[in-house]
């Protein structure tokens, strides 16, 4: 009985999966900030260049209204305790530039909460005071501890800009740019708007607010260190500009986005146009176009929303992958043209990826469906898991061949993976007085990527842990597990997701699982089941980094406990079948079940909605615990 209750749970979700490909062969779901802040930042964008697209801003418009809050305010998680004052301050200013009176009932419940929360000068994102900063809300620094002429410094010096992740570099580049121009991009006929937040936020307090966004230990050796680099010739600044410029041009896609993401294409076009670039600028006009084309509409409500970036790879190669666990053949249309829609995405170019690399090859997936030159290990490792029944072509041989051996040449020098690049976890970094640096600047190893590389390589590529970099891989690991048995993920939400992706790579490399650390583990996930059966941690956990309950269950959450639960079990348990239980009563609900952010990307500023793993996470526990306890002669 119970499993024809999990197969036909299991068939729901394979048929609807089915249906919802697209006619390249991929998949192409919401991958949607629960916040406001690129919605925000695209009304800015767009109302500082004239733009004439009024549809597309009161579009954009409705959703930031529909997310103000009872209290006024707005947040960057349901269940943030308070009102978000990055968050809030970004949606007041947009929501003006879009027509809204000060005197509208919203607008001055948002002033009051603004107020309440100390003013703009309390803002402590960075990224917020630079958007402000463009439009004319809040002036630019008059010292900023990172000169453009850091873009000069050679990568043989203690610290150079290379040092930045990846992500952190595109959006530093621009800012670099805008601190050092100042600009200021208000329409005339709207400026001056900074007058309806009153006194709490003066010129004084917001110059104190820049000072304390920067870390007062090293404020006196760095500002020694910019005044000595920016007392170069006036010919040498003008090489940090020019320099800047070019990293910039160097790093757009083909759909005119900076590394595909809208946050840095915005900086972007923000940057260009504050060293001379006209609004209808060819490339200006395509970053436009780039940013366009990322507007979502929610099928919860149907809002319209600009996602930061697609998340079609992932997407495709996840949903690809838990097809074939649940039973659909390699050989099947849809696996075929999903196979066909992923090996033409393969990186063929060199990247900023290649710096720390030993005789780089090529052979990487990126996230989005445009990304070109910015690969990742998640991606990769995903991908190779999709195309892996179809190696007996020798062009998917070739590539998952060319996609090991990239993967493998990534792994980080302290055993673990990172996101992007290899060994991009510079201590000097973190000296550099940004508050948040540690947050993104640099892109160490976690154990949500170093977990999900050792499944790939042992499940699906065969390679066990006699190996030396896979011993490693697993040291590192059980070097991070946290006191409570848990690991903390850096790109989900949050313990349970680094414990799920720690004990599913352990497992499958060969790890025994009556190992202290993996019964701790287990101990750990069955202490924080909820009495529904399921499993729910808020966004909370990677604020604070220490494990917070929801106080609701969740369906991805809940798949990422049990199919951990599921590798280190030999036979199931109560609280497992309560979890396959929750999942099989809750598919398909539009309720936070599905729709609480359960994607990380900047703790306490952006969280994610990813529309797919509502199916595709309790869609591969379902498969994995059937193949695993319910079909007689196993897998």
């Amino acid at each position: 009985m119970f499993q024809r209750i999990v197969q036909s749970g299991i068939d729901t979700l394979v048929q609807h999966m089915l249906e919802q490909q697209t006619d390249d062969g991929s998949w192409r779901y919401g991958f949607i900030e629960y916040g406001t802040t690129i919605d925000a930042a695209v009304i800015m964008l767009l109302r500082s260049l004239g733009s004439e697209k009024h549809q597309l801003i009161a579009s954009i418009r409705d959703r930031i209204i529909s997310k103000q809050q009872i209290d006024g305010g707005w947040r960057v998680y349901t269940d943030e305790p308070s009102p978000n004052l990055c968050a809030t301050a970004e949606c007041y200013f947009a929501l003006l530039l879009s027509g809204l009176s000060p005197s509208d009932t919203a607008m001055i419940r948002a002033s009051e909460v603004i107020k309440q929360l100390g003013g703009l000068s309390r803002v402590d994102s960075l990224l917020t005071k630079f958007l402000l900063a463009v439009i004319g809300q809040y002036p630019w620094p008059k010292w900023f501890p990172v000169p453009l002429s850091f873009m000069l410094l050679p990568t043989s010096s203690p610290i150079h800009f290379y040092q930045f992740s990846g992500y952190a570099r595109v959006h530093m580049a621009p800012m670099l740019i805008l601190a050092d121009r100042k600009p200021n991009f208000m329409p005339p006929h709207i400026s001056g708007i900074q007058s309806v937040i009153p006194p709490t936020s003066t010129e004084d307090r917001l110059q104190a607010g820049w000072e304390g966004h920067f870390d007062h230990r090293m404020l006196p050796i760095m500002k020694q260190w910019t005044k000595t680099i920016t007392n170069l010739p006036g010919q040498a600044q003008d090489w940090a500009l020019r320099h800047a410029e070019q990293f910039i041009l160097n790093r757009i896609e083909p759909d005119g986005t900076l590394y595909s993401y809208i946050s840095s294409t915005i900086l972007m076009i923000h940057a260009l146009r504050s060293i001379g670039y006209a609004v209808d600028h060819p490339t200006i006009t395509k970053a436009v176009q780039g940013l366009e084309s990322l507007l979502y509409i929610d099928q919860d409500n149907n809002l319209a929303t600009i996602q930061n970036t697609s998340s079609t790879v992932w997407d495709t190669s996840l949903i690809s992958y838990t097809l074939q666990k649940a039973g659909v053949p390699s050989d099947h249309p849809s696996i075929l043209q999903s196979g066909h829609y992923l090996i033409a995405r393969q990186h063929v170019k060199s990247g900023d990826w290649q710096k720390q690399v030993k005789n780089p090859i090529p052979g990487g997936w990126g996230f989005s469906n445009v990304n070109t030159m910015n690969p990742d290990i998640d991606d990769t490792s995903a991908v190779l898991r999709a195309i892996h029944g179809l190696r007996h072509d020798h062009v998917y041989n070739h590539a998952a061949n060319r996609g090991l051996q990239w993967l493998l040449s990534m792994q980080n020098s302290d055993g673990g993976w990172a996101a992007f690049e290899r060994n991009n976890d510079s201590r000097f970094i973190s000296w550099l007085p940004l508050d948040g640096v540690d947050d993104a600047a640099t892109d160490p190893s976690s154990a949500d990527l170093t977990g999900r590389t050792l499944e790939y390589l042992g499940h699906t590529a065969g390679l066990k842990n006699h190996l030396p970099y896979i011993q490693r891989a697993v040291k590192w690991l059980y070097n991070h597990q946290e006191k409570n048995g848990s690991w903390h993920g850096r790109w989900g939400i949050c313990y349970i997701y680094g414990t799920w992706a720690a004990l599913t790579g352990l497992a499958a490399v060969g790890e025994l699982t009556n190992e202290t650390a993996i019964l701790k583990a287990k101990d750990w996930l069955y202490a924080v089941q909820n009495d529904d059966g399921g499993f729910g941690e808020s966004c909370g956990s990677d604020k604070n980094r220490q494990y917070m309950p929801l106080g609701s269950s969740t369906l991805s959450q809940t798949a990422w406990a049990l199919d951990a639960l599921i590798s280190i079990s030999a036979a199931p348990c109560d609280k497992m079948q309560r979890a396959v239980r929750f999942l099989l009563d809750h598919l398909f609900e539009k309720n936070i079940t599905s729709s609480y952010p359960t994607g990380a990307a900047l703790p306490g500023h952006m969280y994610t909605r990813y529309d797919s793993y509502s199916i595709i996470w309790p869609l591969l526990a379902l498969a994995n615990y059937r193949n695993k306890y319910l079909l007689s002669n196993g897998e």
